[in-house]
Parts: structure tokens; C-alpha cells; sequence
């Protein structure tokens, strides 16, 4: 028989071999990350498939095989894909997942979100160890590319027969944290849109006072949309959440090409996250700043996110009651809200996947692509037992 503290033990190893793994943007290789997977597969007893219907980004699926094999399946998602990090902004090594004193295991990908692929698998362990048969199929996938969109993930595995196959009736996906005994539940997200604005001018010597100039346009547009985000910052303090919130920021800016020349072009990226129902007279707002800067003003659309539905939260939702149900048996309650930023499970919805964005890593700060991401042992340990109360609550719903 198996201990508690092995098991601790086996899970907090299991996590920092795999943040070990460099599955970093760009140009990753996810084999390293497939590899390990289906060890975990094999310790676990669990069914290993590895979809490739997408050149060089696999998704790997791992399978609790239930009872009723007919019914529509769990699954338990997770992305192996980690951002880029600026290694001299870390205390500690990116990917050598240390452990300070305090028990915080420091690695990119340690809350976003690699931590919640293995607190998926760790539970279902001790699960089975315990005898415990789903009744419905619990899938655990780990999913690429999701920090760069779902492009070359989710948007095409959702289509792809193998994925078909998998006959999912209902998913979790990664969240954030709660505080105290209240668990954050996100059942939809705001819409995403990234777009470069290209501002041009008249050109010529940096001595004269041209009109007409790109740099003249950029900075209207730039005086709109900072005045916009001051608004949104207002209102985000007043309201303590985001689920009504626009928030918009400057990633990036281009032009020039010599410091004595006025160039004829700048160009602004911005990326926004915009509540559903607000989204079109955003863009109309958009839209109009950019006409009012001047003539020779325009948007390209990098990335649109789509009109994507929520997940429903009554009674007529059978996975959404057995959730309640569980989490309310051990002490805590819920808040649901709308996402702040963007993941795979919008596009689980829009497969008409009704799916849940969650983390039980209670009490922890948001640290998804900071510098020194971290996560505590006791917090990661302590998230493995709360999901071995929900997912038996999922998979026998």
C-alpha cells in the first residue's frame, strides 16, 4: 500500500520533471513532453494515444477507461506549450523547477499550466489506487500551441476525427486561483482581439516641421486609447473583478529608419480583450479614433477571436451541478465569472463542449508568464485532493 507522503512525494517529482522539460516558444519540440507523458501513462495504467494530425504539434491524450463506455466522456485539458522567458529577470533557473525554503517550486509553466496537467494525473492515481471506477470515460489531454492562440492546437484538433472520437461531453480547462474557501469558475471568456494600426505620413528631413506626419497620427490614436484603458483601470479598482472589463495594451511599435528622418510609416500592435456584448461598438470606437487621426490610417487584424457562447450554470447543465455538488461537500463555494484573458476552452464551447476554465491552487498570485513563476508545494499537494473529489463527481455525473 502506497503512503501519503510516497504519494506526495512521486507527484511533486513527477511536476518538476516535467517543467524540466523546455517546451518553450518559439520552435518547440513537444517529443520530450510525449515521452514523459507516456511514462506517467504506463505507472498510472492508463490507455496513451498521441493525435498527429497537425504536423510537429502533437496532442496527447491519456485514458481512464469508465464503466459505461457509451456515455459522453470527461476531459481533463491541460497545454504542454510554456512562453518565453528573460532569464535574467529569474532568481532562480526557468527550467530547473528549485525549491526555495518556503517551498515554492520556481519554473516557467509551474501555474501556467503544467502544473494542472500533472494535479490531473495525480489524482486520478490515487484514485485508482483507491478502486475507484468512473462510470463515465475520464480523457486527460494535454494539448500544443496554446500560448500562441490554438492555431496550430485546439482550433484544428476540435475538428479532427480522432478528437471525434474522444465523444466529449463536458471539459475543464485552466483558471486561476480563489482566496480563502471560494473557488474562481470561469463558464466564458471576453473576446481577444490583437491588430496593427499603420499610420502614415508625409516623409522628410528631420529639420522641418512637416504636416501631415505619421508620428502626428500615432499620437492621437495613442492619446484615445490610453485615455480608454485610464477609464477601464477606474472601473476595474470600482468593480474588484474583470468580467466587464476592456482591457487593451500596447505590445508593440515599429518605424523609422534613420534618427534625422521623418519616416513615413509607423505601425502600433495592440492586443484587447473585450467583453462579448461590448465587442462591436468597441470596434466602431476602434474604428472612428482612426479615421478622426487623419487620412492614410488603417487596421490589419492579427488575431479576431470569435463570438464564442458560455457555458450554462443551472440546473439543466448535469456537470455544472455535479461541480457544485462536490466543492460544496468540502467546505467551499463558487464564484463564476467571465475569463480575463483567452484559452483553449473557448474554442470546447464553440465545439458545443460545455467547459469549465478552473484552478484549485488556492491563495497563490497570478504569476502565468511573470518572472519567477512559482507554485507552492502545499498549494499544488492540497489542489491533487480537491480534484479527486471533483473528477469522480464529473465522471459519475
Amino acid at each position: 500500500m502506497t503512503s501519503q507522503k510516497e504519494l506526495d512525494t512521486i507527484a511533486v517529482e513527477n511536476f518538476r520533471q516535467y517543467l524540466r522539460i523546455p517546451s518553450v516558444h518559439p520552435n518547440i519540440d513537444y517529443e520530450p513532453c510525449v515521452e514523459f507523458l507516456e511514462k506517467q501513462a504506463k505507472d498510472i495504467g492508463l490507455k496513451f494515444s498521441v493525435f498527429r494530425d497537425v504536423p510537429r504539434n502533437p496532442m496527447v491524450v491519456l485514458t481512464w477507461t469508465g464503466k459505461e463506455k457509451s456515455l459522453p466522456s470527461i476531459m481533463l485539458n491541460s497545454h504542454m506549450d510554456v512562453v518565453p522567458v528573460f532569464e535574467d529577470k529569474w532568481t532562480h533557473k526557468p527550467f530547473d523547477a528549485d525549491i526555495d525554503e518556503n517551498g515554492n517550486i520556481y519554473a516557467r509553466g509551474a501555474q501556467d499550466t503544467k502544473c494542472t496537467g500533472i494535479q490531473y494525473l495525480e489524482a486520478v492515481r490515487r484514485l485508482k489506487l483507491k478502486g475507484v471506477e468512473p462510470r463515465r470515460t475520464v480523457h486527460v489531454t494535454f494539448v500544443p500551441d496554446e500560448e500562441s492562440g490554438g492555431v496550430k492546437g485546439a482550433i484544428q484538433y476540435v475538428n479532427t476525427e480522432n478528437f471525434k472520437k474522444l465523444n466529449i461531453g463536458f471539459a475543464l480547462d485552466e483558471g486561476t486561483a480563489g482566496v480563502g474557501d471560494t473557488l474562481v469558475v470561469y463558464y466564458g471568456e471576453r473576446r481577444g482581439w490583437s491588430f496593427r494600426i499603420h499610420c502614415r505620413g508625409q516623409a522628410g528631413h528631420g529639420s522641418l516641421l512637416l504636416e501631415n506626419t505619421a508620428g502626428e497620427k500615432m499620437r492621437y490614436i495613442l492619446d484615445k486609447f490610453y485615455k480608454f484603458r485610464d477609464e477601464q483601470k477606474i472601473k476595474e479598482i470600482k468593480e474588484k473583478r474583470t468580467d466587464h472589463i476592456t482591457s487593451i495594451n500596447l505590445t508593440m511599435l515599429n518605424g523609422g529608419v534613420q534618427s534625422n528622418v521623418i519616416p513615413d510609416e509607423f505601425t502600433l500592435v495592440f492586443n484587447t480583450r473585450v467583453p462579448v456584448d461590448d465587442f462591436e461598438k468597441f470596434e466602431e470606437t476602434v474604428n472612428q479614433w482612426c479615421k478622426d487621426a487623419g487620412k492614410d490610417i488603417w487596421i490589419e487584424d492579427l488575431h479576431k477571436g470569435g463570438k464564442y457562447p458560455i457555458t450554462v450554470t443551472d440546473d439543466s447543465n448535469i456537470f455544472w451541478i455535479a461541480f457544485k455538488k462536490a466543492v460544496q461537500l468540502i467546505g467551499f463555494k463558487i464564484d463564476l465569472q467571465i475569463a480575463f484573458a483567452n484559452s483553449d476552452a473557448q474554442y470546447y464551447r464553440a465545439a458545443q463542449i460545455p467547459t469549465f476554465g478552473f484552478s484549485p491552487n488556492q491563495g497563490t498570485p497570478w504569476m502565468g508568464h511573470d518572472h519567477d513563476e512559482f507554485l507552492n508545494v502545499n498549494v499544488f499537494l492540497k489542489s491533487i485532493e480537491l480534484y479527486t473529489c471533483i473528477i469522480p463527481a464529473l465522471s459519475n455525473a
